[in-house]
């Protein structure tokens, strides 16, 4: 875990040759995922306009691509680890979003006009989309591969918006034993302090371009904006490599970090 986070919740990493350099591999790799039937069958969603890759970009455990290693100033912040899941691999293209496959009326307003918000790592199930924390992150890390225009599709954030939700889950699980937490039904309450981020928090477009980073606490409430017609993109669209780690510390402890 980070030692201390800012107050906004997320850190900004200035482009550094490092960087640059492990963009440039994973990208070559990128396209050849994006480019695979099977892949495209698995992941292409919204009308073929969202590309989801939950690990599908072939890095290695310390975060490495193509034989060039994660190294930089994100890694001076985060230090090394050799427990990371293939990195998720986010393609958005022009049109992003239409309503993806299954998803409710409601749903597609939400993506449509909140950036389709979200605190990672609460998992919505069953027909009804309870919510129940099953995974717990360290960290999120996005490292974006392509050159596009800033209204391309950008991580969203709402700055300082982990207090708020770090508190909910606090409420609802710190009193409890690690071992309930996955069966705690906490819809309700994340709903409500949602509903108090977007009231409260300012809503930042987090744009990037090859060779940055950026870094977000794992309670920040985050998402993607909508592509905006005027915006450019090569044919690759805005792909972005996300690296969320699970956590190795207790539940108690991660979930009153700083």
């Amino acid at each position: 875990m980070i030692g201390h986070w800012p107050d906004e919740g997320y850190i900004r990493f200035a482009w550094h040759p490092k960087t640059f350099r492990w963009a440039e591999a994973a990208r070559r790799v990128a396209r050849q995922v994006a480019r695979d039937p099977s892949m495209i069958e698995t992941w292409l969603q919204c009308e073929g306009t969202w590309f989801v890759g939950v690990d599908a970009l072939p890095s290695d455990s310390c975060g490495g691509v193509g034989n060039v290693p994660l190294a930089g100033p994100t890694v001076d912040s985060i230090g090394p680890r050799d427990d990371l899941h293939p990195a998720q691999l986010s393609i958005t293209y022009p049109g992003y979003p239409r309503p993806r496959r299954g998803e409710s009326d409601a749903a597609f307003r939400y993506r449509l006009n909140r950036d389709a918000a979200h605190m990672d790592g609460l998992i919505a199930e069953g027909v009804s989309k309870r919510r129940y924390l099953r995974e717990r992150h360290d960290w999120i890390l996005g490292l974006p591969l392509t050159e596009t225009s800033p209204a391309a599709s950008p991580l969203v954030v709402w700055a300082g918006s982990h207090q708020i939700l770090q508190r909910a889950m606090i409420d609802a699980l710190g009193h409890l034993p690690e071992s309930e937490w996955a069966n705690v039904d906490i819809t309700d309450i994340y709903q409500a302090a949602r509903k108090r981020v977007f009231a409260e928090c300012p809503r930042i477009p987090l744009f990037t371009r090859p060779g940055e980073a950026v870094l977000l606490n794992p309670f920040l409430l985050h998402g993607v904006a909508r592509w905006q017609a005027e915006s450019t993109a090569s044919y690759d669209g805005r792909m972005v490599a996300y690296l969320r780690p699970e956590s190795r510390e207790s539940g108690h402890i991660w979930i009153r970090q700083n």
